[in-house]
């Protein structure tokens, strides 16, 4: 099969189109998926730039997020046959391989199946942005209906899910943006509140959309100076939750703890770096939820750009230039 191979760290150049053996079931609930899509997300960019979680295996197939057509199933597969349309997120962080190529091989109990009124590259680009979302919000966050939510970068890849989910668990959606291009965006998914913060104190706009109390949840997918700066825009008592690492160059926590907040974490990722069975699991139960908005049409993914596979680095260039509005996606050809 052709995938492209992550040969060393570095730049985008070193992803490289190559010619590789197709992968083979070994365990019997996997499955074979022909992939027609895989998502681009900033993990991925990340893993180029300072390698892998296991740098002792490479080169690597990069890409966590994929979409394809079931074509064999292991022994034990109860929930899928061939031809079978699906989308998941597994593989793709230097042990496993990822989904940047023709063919991967997923265990059927971290898979979903696709929904059926979106193409193949819109389910790639949604994976690990929905799972991401809902947990913060619902899991980490706990968020409630009635409720007011502040999640930042709203027209992101992450940031234009969470606002829907959050429409839909009841809340009222605050939410951050740089641009009127993106306020209009966001406004159309349901964003009651739109700050413009390059232009704006997002804290005090916060504070006066509020009645001086602060947000019930508020969601950083922006991290650095913006994860510390939220702390007095969260009501007391309350919750933030970050998907980033927090920079201790901005180390001050005198406000969160004087606010009494509760600080959480949020890296969908870790069920899979530790080997966390039910978790994973879990995931897919998620994505099968959001299957059904998405087919509904209460839940929207908004794909901003594609690239063929053989393009990946430039899709990785466009990435990590900023600005994107949603989400990017390899298309996939057949052999």
């Amino acid at each position: 099969m052709k995938a492209v191979l992550m040969t060393a760290s570095g730049a985008p150049e070193v992803l490289q189109l190559q010619e590789v053996p197709n992968p083979t079931i070994e365990q019997d609930t996997e499955i074979l998926v022909r992939l027609r899509a895989a998502g681009i997300n900033p993990i991925d960019t990340k893993l180029r730039q300072r390698g892998t979680f296991y740098p002792d295996q490479m080169p690597a197939i990069l890409g966590c997020d994929g979409a394809g057509v079931v074509e064999a199933v292991g022994s034990g597969v109860q929930r899928f046959k061939v031809g079978d349309e699906v989308y998941f997120c597994a593989g793709g962080l230097g042990a496993k391989l990822g989904n940047y190529a023709q063919m991967a091989v997923v265990d059927e109990r971290f898979v979903a199946k696709k929904p059926t009124s979106i193409s193949f590259a819109e389910a790639a680009a949604a994976p690990l942005v929905l799972i991401t979302a809902w947990e913060a919000l619902f899991e980490r966050g706990r968020l409630e209906p009635k409720e007011r939510v502040l999640i930042h970068a709203g027209a992101g890849g992450v940031g234009h899910v969470a606002i829907q989910l959050a429409k839909l668990k009841g809340a009222e959606v605050c939410t951050t943006v740089s641009s009127q291009d993106k306020a209009d965006f966001v406004r159309e998914l349901g964003a009651d509140e739109v700050i413009f913060y390059q232009q704006t104190d997002f804290v005090q706009a916060v504070l006066d959309w509020t009645g001086g109390e602060g947000v019930d949840l508020a969601f950083d997918t922006v991290g650095g100076e913006t994860f510390y700066k939220t702390f007095p825009a969260v009501r007391v008592y309350s919750d933030l939750v970050t998907i980033l690492e927090p920079d201790p160059a901005y180390s001050n926590w005198k406000v969160a703890r004087s606010r009494n907040l509760r600080i959480s974490f949020e890296l969908m990722l870790t069920p899979a770096l530790q080997g966390l069975l039910e978790a994973q699991q879990h995931h897919a139960e998620i994505l099968e939820q959001c299957a059904t908005w998405i087919d509904e049409g209460s839940l929207k993914i908004h794909l901003a750009k594609t690239f063929p596979l053989e393009a990946a680095a430039a899709a990785h260039q466009l990435l990590e230039a900023g600005s994107i509005t949603g989400k990017i996606a390899l298309l996939i050809e057949g052999e």
